[in-house]
């Protein structure tokens, strides 16, 4: 008994990113030397099926305790960062129109059409996130409808805040720390489940999947990179007035890490929130603005849309004027924070921004299954994006009221070591 108590000390103490690395190459090797095992993928099942269980409950209980509780009302530091979520998500569908026109991409379009209903306008998309937001709250949960769950926990939340007794607030607390702690554990669990999931993809379908569609992938992942590692961080320093890369470094190793993997904004956030508490940010905001940028902050799922939209006219041959592709990119921004509320994510909605250029849903379909053939490393680059973003402009609209208040700036940003985590004084403190 002490024998394994030691190894999983041991195993908890070993940095997470060197332990889904070993899990990477485990699986491929496993994947190479028994091809036939299937139980080792079984892992990867349990691992993105506890996740996508319990992340939707993660949401509820996180925002219904934080604004239940919250001693201080939202101010200026959350609207900047829904700002920023909204402006950054309409940069990222206007970069993919750049690549796009650059490296025009066509795809080849003999796949079997997804079966599933899209969304055949703006306006159906709009209607449809306004009936996912009224929603039964229980049916919202179960359903992972992320756009509901926000509604109803912000409700609950600001209800209980009113008369909540110090019993029942401690109650709410203890409830989110409690199911913040199982998504700890999973994800402490993730290389068992990565290594599964390496397994199943290379003994499914290899490398031979992605070949066909390389300069795609390429294209979509340089938007991405491009966004994180260069529009996002100019955003930043402009509003610090300082070098914001060390800030991007810090999110996108300790948040996209994780993310890249977990393929999950939602199940991300308890990463989140505890490198914005080692950021030495308020969390009477953050709390907040944490949960609700794992919905509508979808910078990726903007690209996703515009460059598969664009490639599908090319190959049908419709010439498309810049002019008509920035009405594209807005649309796609509006269409990409809503993306949650649509069954199959930001993919399903490519054939609504496929009917602005006339393009049939038979095709837009297809262009949907080239989606889900890319997906595994499409959307984790785009759930990396996402969700490192959430936090890096958290810190953003924090750091920016430090230095409107004559705050020093954190040592990340060439502040003094003794400005680290300072804690906040006067209106804001708890």
């Amino acid at each position: 008994m002490n024998a394994l108590k030691s190894i999983a000390k041991k195993y908890s103490e070993t940095s997470l990113i060197l332990r889904i690395a070993i899990g990477i190459v485990i699986g491929a090797i496993l994947a190479v030397a028994l091809p036939k095992a299937a139980f080792i993928g079984i892992f990867g099942d349990l691992f993105v099926g506890a996740l996508k269980a319990i992340a939707p409950v993660l949401v509820a209980v996180l925002v219904m305790s934080s604004l239940c509780q919250g001693s201080s009302k939202l101010d200026s530091r959350f609207g900047l960062v829904i700002f920023l979520y909204m402006l950054t998500t309409f940069l990222a569908a206007f970069i993919a129109v750049l690549f796009s026109f650059a490296f025009p991409q066509t795809l080849d379009l003999a796949v079997e059409s997804v079966e599933q209903a899209a969304p055949g306008g703006l306006g159906e998309v709009l209607y449809n996130l306004l009936m996912n937001i009224i929603v039964n709250p229980l049916q919202a949960t179960v359903s992972a409808n992320y756009m509901g769950i926000l509604f109803w926990s912000a409700i609950l939340g600001m209800a209980l805040k009113s008369f909540a007794s110090d019993t029942t607030r401690q109650f709410l607390s203890d409830i989110a720390e409690a199911v913040s702690q199982g998504v700890r554990w999973i994800i402490n669990l993730a290389p068992f489940g990565i290594c599964g999931l390496v397994y199943s993809t290379v003994t499914g379908s290899g490398f031979k999947a992605f070949m066909g569609y390389g300069k795609l992938l390429a294209v979509l992942v340089g938007c991405m990179l491009t966004v994180s590692l260069i529009i996002n961080p100019l955003i930043v320093g402009f509003i610090l007035k300082a070098n914001p890369y060390p800030l991007v470094w810090k999110c996108l190793r300790q948040s996209g890490f994780t993310a890249f993997f977990t393929r999950s904004s939602a199940a991300n956030i308890p990463v989140n929130m505890e490198l914005c508490e080692e950021l030495g940010l308020d969390k009477d905001v953050y709390s907040v603005s944490i949960p609700l940028g794992a919905t509508i902050n979808m910078d990726g799922a903007a690209i996703t849309i515009t460059v598969m939209t664009l490639a599908a006219a090319n190959t049908v041959g419709i010439d498309v004027s810049f002019g008509t592709a920035l009405i594209l990119s807005v649309l796609s921004a509006l269409a990409a924070c809503g993306a949650s509320g649509v069954a199959g994510g930001s993919l399903l909605l490519i054939p609504m921004a496929c009917s602005l250029f006339g393009i049939s849903p038979d095709i837009a379909m297809q262009v949907v299954g080239v989606g889900f053939i890319i997906g595994v490393v499409q959307d984790s680059v785009e759930t990396a994006l996402n969700s490192s973003g959430d936090v890096l402009f958290a810190a953003t609209a924090e750091y920016a009221e430090w230095r409107k208040e004559g705050r020093p700036m954190p040592e990340i940003l060439g502040g003094s070591k003794a400005g680290k985590n300072k804690k906040r004084k006067g209106k804001y403190s708890r």
